[in-house]
């Protein structure tokens, strides 16, 4: 681990103030926050700035649930984050996804679903040319209107920033 979690002597209010945007106070400790956060709040500044776009992504999200967890777990899938995807599988299961559709994020089977293989597809895209060719936002538009594939775009992005994070400071799923 390069980056640990904070231990919880060093939680003072900055800490507190960085992580009310995304945790109610009682969750705002190094065990309740999880590794993530608890290592993400060593830089309390970048962490505040960062959960305000993240709760955009996680609450405030054009997207149907089910499709930023498919979205979001193709992007652990693509970057190897241990930490998203094992978060979000359980999250994806909890917002309507089946072990096939969980399977096809992990590139082990196709998606059952024309669209579902459309956003894997733009997923790949996105994460090989970081950016979306015409035909696949024509073909995303048939069913999300503009803000929900501009959804889809920063989801993608904001994952793919925080697989860059887990995996470089090392940040282990808890047990």
């Amino acid at each position: 681990m390069k980056v640990s979690p904070l231990p919880e002597d060093q939680w003072d209010d900055t800490v507190n103030a960085a992580l009310s945007r995304m945790l109610p106070a009682d969750r705002r400790n190094p065990t309740a926050a999880g590794n993530a956060l608890a290592t993400l709040v060593r830089h309390p500044a970048l962490t505040k700035a960062f959960l305000g776009f993240n709760v955009h992504l996680l609450f405030g999200s054009t997207l149907e649930p089910r499709l930023r967890e498919l979205a979001i777990l193709r992007v652990a899938h693509q970057r190897g984050c241990e930490y998203e995807w094992h978060h979000h599988a359980r999250m994806g299961a909890a917002a309507g996804l089946t072990e096939g559709d969980i399977a096809a994020a992990r590139g082990e089977a196709a998606a059952d679903d024309d669209f579902d293989r459309l956003l894997l597809r733009a997923v790949d895209e996105l994460g090989e040319k970081s950016a979306l060719s015409d035909e696949t936002w024509a073909a995303l538009g048939e069913r999300l209107d503009e803000r929900q594939r501009m959804d889809l775009v920063f989801t993608v992005g904001g994952y793919t920033t925080l697989a860059m994070a887990f995996n470089t400071f090392g940040v282990q799923v808890e047990h």
